[in-house]
């Protein structure tokens, strides 16, 4: 898989993320202020819309031109989360022109891991990393073949979403709930699993 996985990936990111604006809306609206829905379907297209006529052949580059354009158009809290993770993947995966199951979990690996350092969130706190880790966890064990490893990501992104509505949240205005913000499930964990659904279609 070469630059043009990135782009394909990304373009099914950008398309599920505006797909599901709508919920994302609605589902911010309760724990913050919104506009998460807008911020995703802007942000990943902008990430999108600056890659796809590129010349470039360093996937590492890619990912990184890609997550720079992210955060200039959705200079959010979320949306230079997200552009932190994908920044901090073209750092890591600079100089490779091409990805295996290893190289796909170096990318997911390192995405995990800007959006961490950035935000400063650690697993368990109710998070996008909530809904990520587990997929990357999967992924480790890259062993299977791709749709399977693909598939097993996404149902674990799932699950971790769906176990949001048992922790406590302890960042943004979902905090201040304090523990009524138990029972609601995160829509930064949520949209962890639209980005693994993305993944999932990208190797069908």
């Amino acid at each position: 898989m070469d630059v043009n996985y990135i782009k394909k990936l990304l373009n099914l990111i950008s398309n599920i993320m505006c797909e599901n604006k709508e919920k994302l809306i609605e589902m911010d609206s309760i724990v913050g202020d919104g506009d998460l829905g807008l911020t995703m379907s802007d942000g990943f297209k902008a990430a999108y819309e600056a890659i796809k006529d590129s010349n470039e052949t360093d996937i590492g580059r890619m990912l990184y031109f890609a997550g720079k354009a992210m955060s200039t158009a959705v200079p959010s809290t979320m949306g230079t989360l997200m552009a932190s993770g994908l920044m901090n993947a073209g750092k890591e995966l600079r100089g490779k022109t091409e990805l295996d199951n290893e190289g796909l979990y170096q990318l997911f690996k390192a995405y995990e891991d800007g959006v961490a350092n950035r935000g400063k969130a650690k697993i368990g706190e109710k998070t996008f990393l909530d809904g990520l880790h587990p997929a990357v966890e999967v992924l480790s064990n890259n062993d299977k073949p791709l749709y399977e490893l693909a598939k097993d990501a996404y149902n674990a992104s799932k699950e971790g979403y769906e176990n949001t509505s048992t922790m406590l949240a302890v960042h943004g205005r979902a905090a201040t709930r304090g523990e009524a913000s138990r029972t609601l499930k995160d829509p930064g964990a949520y949209v962890a699993t639209l980005i693994m659904e993305a993944f999932l279609k990208s190797v069908v």
